[in-house]
């Protein structure tokens, strides 16, 4: 009996890791925490850019969208993104 015992208190440790591997999961850095997805920072400049890209006449539309995308590009460097 004094097995089948030690058994069944193994058997309840074994219910209990689901919980463990979340609270085991690394916390986010402070540059993380802080610095908000690249999708959700400089929508507006983005949607000008894309839509300079793919509705230019030039022969070149990524010559001739380069302050679009320069500003898109320092929009995105004030976020923290190098692009």
């Amino acid at each position: 009996m004094g097995s089948s015992q030690s058994v069944a208190n193994n058997m309840t440790p074994a219910a209990a890791p689901p919980q463990a591997p979340a609270a085991a999961a690394p916390a986010p850095t402070s540059d993380n925490a802080s610095k908000p997805k690249p999708c959700c920072v400089c929508k507006e400049e983005k949607a000008k850019r894309d839509e300079c890209m793919l509705f230019s006449k030039a022969a070149d539309p990524a010559d001739d969208c380069k302050s679009l995308v320069d500003q898109y590009k320092s929009c995105m460097a004030g976020y923290g993104y190098s692009i």
